[in-house]
């Protein structure tokens, strides 16, 4: 499991009133909410990290974070639980290590607002190494395969472990980037027991149902209309998805109203001057959370101090059909990438998200194509394409789509130089007709001067986000989805719901 953080300097205190934010998560309680701390050490000597390849960190004006929820029956040290921590999980035995919450997060660096953004767990999508498949699969299915590969080759299972877990959150990162078009810049994870503790430590959270529940699947027995609930119950009532008239998709709307009233309540509260509320907050995330080790959590505070419940708002993805089903029986939930990224880029004030916000250490230029092609001879024209998505022969797709058109084929394989999450072209002179017409051919890439690469050469980096011809995005997002006959069931964004309000808004 991720090692322990190493512990700041001792002696620090709180910045302005103490009010500290930290990244918490939990398995359907995913958000940014605030401490205060006499001394930051209490919190960061005992967090849990993990080593990951992620995004800039906010060099492009924001901060996206990657919140998830695992359905993990350990804590964020790896510890199995205590039987009386399981039993009030109500969530059975059988261990999952799918990621059935998946929030994408963006702070402005000033940190004046938070936009929250919900995938559905069905959604179908691209995963590296996978294929099309539901994301909420893309984390435990490639540290299932991984790890199996790790023990056939010698290695212990405690680095089979490590190193698998490191690629499955490393594929949903990379997923979530594909379908979003928003690189990811900080990961934070938690397990069933964070929900629990988490929702304790301040006191527990009001909801309101529209109407009664008595679910016996996921425990949700609940009256109509407001109530407060801690937790078992509120892990109960965030994790009901059978009875309701949306499945996912309500339940979604559930942990919104949640997380809103969670971040309205600690903002607010007597939590921050509460030393017993503090201590307990300060065991749950200790416990629960699993941070990227590159994030400086205190650095980010700073941020954060003036954010106000009323600027941290929740969203969903646009949904092409809540209902569809694949070509072998799955039931999915089918998204189109175009659609959503083109929703997330306007959701975050971003007309070209992450276009431009990635580059490598070699670079002397940089320059974006648009889609026209210049005249060019092709024929001319050597393409050499690297794939850095983790999709298993997708460069092999790309050059063979380049050479359709007429170019011819340079070298073909995987990355081995700087790890990338944007594609692009590289090239000695970034103005030469050569690279711009191959960037344009592949939808538009962003080229990169690169002045170790002979005069005239051109080479293409291929990352988790490409869509351009050779990809599976290309051929549209139904290819491989059934046509059931009937109309589907679109579920169009839904307005926001922020951490503002006075109380609870009412939900199925």
């Amino acid at each position: 499991m991720p090692d322990n953080e190493e512990a700041p300097t001792t002696g620090r205190t709180a910045f302005g009133r103490g009010q500290i934010a930290v990244a918490a998560a939990s398995v359907l309680v995913l958000l940014i909410t605030g401490f205060a701390w006499r001394s930051v050490d209490a919190l960061t000597s005992n967090l849990a990290t993990a080593r990951l390849e992620l995004g800039d960190g906010g060099k492009d004006g924001a901060v996206d974070i990657l919140m998830v929820g695992t359905d993990s029956r350990t804590d964020a040290h790896g510890n199995p639980l205590s039987a009386d921590e399981l039993a009030s999980l109500r969530a059975g035995e059988a261990e999952a290590d799918n990621t059935d919450t998946i929030v994408l997060i963006r702070v402005p660096t000033d940190g004046s607002s938070a936009t929250a953004v919900s995938i559905p767990r069905d959604s179908y999508v691209e995963v590296p190494g996978i294929g099309r498949s539901k994301i909420n699969a893309a984390f435990g299915a490639t540290r299932a395969t991984e790890r199996q590969r790790l023990l056939d080759d010698g290695d212990s299972e405690d680095t089979a472990d490590k190193e698998a877990t490191q690629a499955g959150r490393e594929a949903l990162i990379k997923s979530v980037a594909n379908l979003t078009g928003i690189t990811v810049d900080h990961y934070g994870e938690v397990g069933l027991l964070g929900f629990v503790l988490l929702t304790d430590a301040v006191g527990g959270v009001d909801v309101c149902l529209n109407n009664p529940v008595d679910e016996w699947m996921s425990g949700a027995k609940f009256p109509a209309g407001e109530q407060t609930l801690s937790g078992s119950n509120a892990l109960s009532f965030v994790r009901q998805r059978h009875d309701l008239p949306r499945g996912d998709l309500d339940r979604i709307v559930r942990q919104q109203v949640f997380m809103a009233s969670l971040v309205h309540e600690v903002l607010n509260a007597k939590t921050l001057s509460n030393p017993g509320k503090l201590a307990q907050l300060t065991s749950a995330v200790q416990r629960s959370v699993v941070l990227d080790d590159n994030w400086d959590i205190i650095d980010f505070a700073r941020q954060l101090q003036g954010l106000a419940g009323g600027e941290v708002k929740f969203q969903t993805i646009p949904v092409v059909d809540l209902n569809a089903m694949t070509d072998y029986g799955e039931s999915i939930v089918q998204v189109d990438p175009k659609a959503v990224r083109t929703f997330v880029a306007g959701l975050v004030g971003d007309s070209d998200s992450d276009s431009d916000s990635d580059s490598d250490s070699d670079s002397d230029s940089e320059a974006t194509t648009g889609s026209e092609l210049p005249s060019i001879d092709t024929s001319k024209v050597t393409v050499d394409v690297s794939n850095d998505s983790g999709i298993g022969g997708l460069a092999s797709r790309v050059s063979e789509a380049l050479t359709e058109r007429g170019y011819v084929q340079g070298e073909v394989g995987n990355n081995t130089g700087t790890t990338v999450s944007t594609s692009r072209v590289l090239t000695a002179d970034p103005e030469s007709d050569a690279a711009k017409a191959v960037a344009a051919a592949l939808g538009g890439l962003t080229i990169v001067g690169d002045s170790s690469l002979p005069t005239g050469a051109v080479k293409v980096l291929i990352a988790a986000d490409y869509t351009g011809p050779g990809s599976d995005s290309a051929a549209g997002p139904t290819s491989d989805i059934v046509d059931m006959g009937t109309s589907p069931t679109p579920a169009p964004p839904g307005p926001a719901i922020d951490a503002g309000s006075k109380g609870p808004r009412c939900v199925n």
